[in-house]
């Protein structure tokens, strides 16, 4: 390729021309071969089809799954910490209710206690105030009521 120069090498080149030498050309050649492979390049990516729709559904399909997961995680979370709330409050009603079975047994088991020494007592005053005789004149009523069955 050929490029007029300034006035200042006219004196070089009589028609004010001059030959780029090898090298310039080269690198002439080298930015025309960049500059149309950044053009083509430009086409194509302008030119394919886009898929942004795609990549936009698989983003909101994995954050759909993400907030899926981590709704989940805390229902289960939640459920599990109701659970073990409702199983500790059926194991103390449970132990209430063993408590007050025990309770009632043991009033029933002082209430006999009470009810045999009563009759124990109860028992020994009959003996005592169902006696004919006095028990220091016993000895004495002894023959009297062997003589009297004869």
């Amino acid at each position: 390729m050929m490029e007029f120069e300034d006035k200042t090498d006219a004196g070089k080149d009589p028609l004010g021309l001059r030959v780029l030498d090898a090298q310039d050309v080269e690198l002439e050649k080298a930015l025309t071969n960049f500059k149309s492979c950044v053009h083509a390049w430009s086409e194509a990516a302008y030119s394919r089809p886009r898929t942004p729709a795609q990549e936009i559904r698989h983003r909101s399909r994995r954050l759909a799954a993400g907030w899926a997961l981590g709704c989940v995680l805390v229902a289960g979370s939640v459920s599990g910490g109701l659970f073990e709330r409702h199983h500790k409050m059926v194991l103390a009603e449970i132990t209430a209710q063993q408590r007050a079975v025990e309770q009632q047994r043991q009033l029933r088991e002082q209430q006999a206690k009470a009810t045999e020494s009563d009759e124990v007592l109860l028992a020994g005053v009959d003996s005592d105030v169902s006696q004919q005789v006095p028990s220091a004149m016993e000895p004495l009523a002894t023959p009297l009521a062997d003589d009297e069955t004869k």
